[in-house]
């Protein structure tokens, strides 16, 4: 039996505030929300016509599962995730529908900066530092090969597009001028410290995290800041099998860099209102459900029984 692919989410009990790549956006009250994710995917800033299935539930579970574990693993780290109880509000329907693939959370002020931790040099990174031996513009050690680590992790920020818009790599002190200095020296110190631990934890289970983007929320009332958004997931960060690792190549994935790929090899690469055939919608699930059991120890329906 096939599985229902959910690419759209209408929900009348509750006023719509975004949409975006994979997420809409629902205001419960004036100090939180509701984020409902889709089965939409996204690849090279375009979103497929077709969806990944599972992919809402899985993406929503991990982020979950990496607030629970960042806020025992990472001292003073802040995060907006509230719960995965779908809000009272809702219809019995409309619960229904979002249950398992959505969590209600603290409404802050977004940064306006994609926080981008790389500890391992592969992608758009290894291509600059091929030609010009930097990455977003900032010089790196000679002799690193294709999906080395770095001799640390390293920040890179971006912009933080509109829909249908691109980021644009920028460099630390760039950050800094769009957010502040005092903000943007604590978002870096954020990003890499819950970089560091979140790759601690998934090498123990098997995954290499080579990169991963973060974004992070201002408590305007208490002048912290919080990480939001999603953490440490399939669509924001490269998953590799450690096992299969090896320096000087591609590596095998967990994430959509198979997509990428396809896209690639196809000539579909930034295209709009391309369909994915199914074979690689299933095959992309199958990674991050792969990486969902590796990283929390359950199956994703063990995980959605123990949420009915």
């Amino acid at each position: 039996m096939a599985i229902p692919v959910v690419t759209s989410i209408e929900l009348s009990s509750l006023p719509k505030l975004a949409s975006g790549k994979v997420r809409d956006l629902y205001e419960i009250d004036g100090k939180s929300l509701l984020f409902v994710t889709t089965d939409r995917i996204s690849a090279y800033d375009v979103i497929m016509s077709n969806g990944v299935p599972l992919k809402g539930a899985i993406l929503t579970q991990i982020s979950a599962h990496w607030f629970r574990v960042l806020a025992e693993r990472v001292p003073g780290v802040k995060t907006h995730f509230l719960t995965l109880t779908p809000p009272a509000a809702l219809s019995p329907a409309e619960r229904d529908l979002v249950r398992g693939r959505s969590m209600q959370v603290r409404k802050l002020k977004v940064f306006p900066v994609e926080a981008i931790v790389r500890g391992y040099i592969t992608g758009s990174a290894w291509k600059e530092y091929e030609a010009h031996g930097t990455v977003h513009g900032l010089p790196q050690p000679a002799g690193l090969q294709q999906c080395s680590p770095f001799p640390r992790p390293i920040y890179t920020p971006s912009t933080k597009a509109e829909l249908g818009q691109h980021d644009e790599n920028i460099t630390p002190a760039q950050a800094a001028e769009i957010v502040g200095e005092r903000y943007a020296a604590r978002i870096e110190e954020l990003a890499l410290r819950v970089y560091v631990a979140g790759a601690a934890y998934a090498r123990e289970r098997g995954i290499i995290i080579a990169d991963t983007k973060f974004e992070f929320g201002l408590d305007e009332e208490t002048d912290e800041i919080v990480l939001i958004d999603e953490v440490l997931t399939p669509d924001s960060s490269r998953f590799w099998p450690a096992d299969r690792y090896e320096v000087g190549r591609d590596q095998d994935s967990f994430d959509k860099q198979y997509l990428r790929n396809w896209l690639t090899e196809k000539g579909l690469k930034g295209k709009d209102g391309v369909e994915m055939p199914a074979e690689i919608a299933e095959a992309t699930g199958a990674r991050y459900q792969d990486a969902f059991q590796r990283l929390t120890g359950k199956t994703l329906d063990e995980v959605l029984v123990e949420l009915a």
